[in-house]
């Protein structure tokens, strides 16, 4: 069983920056795949980004380029997503996920295997 714990969530101003990182086990076939999501309340959940650890491919959403940047430590087995220049709009639950490819379906949460418990971002203005 795959587990994924984020942390890093806080309150910040707009403008501000945050460093979330998603810890989890190792990165192996069924989970070389990991993405953030994001839900505010009474919103569909967002894919944000995407990095396959197998070759460190990345993909974001349009949204969030050049805005928040997501990469990986493979000695940690975990999984960062840096964000930068936050707007209200940012304010969410975040969480990680993860499954075995991110060519396929990459924007689309139900295809996901594993999910974190979420981290909280509020960003004031």
């Amino acid at each position: 069983q795959v587990q994924l714990v984020e942390s890093g969530g806080g309150s910040v101003q707009a403008g501000g920056s945050l460093r979330l990182s998603c810890a989890g086990s190792t990165f192996t076939a069924d989970n070389r795949c990991r993405a953030w999501f994001r839900q505010a309340p009474e919103k569909e959940r967002e894919f944000i980004a995407a990095i396959f650890t197998g070759n460190s491919n990345t993909y974001y959403a349009n949204s969030v380029k050049g805005r928040f940047t997501i990469s990986q430590d493979n000695a940690k087995n975990t999984v960062y997503l840096q964000m930068n220049s936050l707007k209200p709009e940012d304010s969410a639950m975040y969480y990680c996920a993860a499954k075995s490819i991110c060519s396929t379906n990459t924007f689309v949460g139900r295809d996901y295997n594993y999910w974190g418990q979420g981290t909280q971002v509020t960003v004031s203005s």
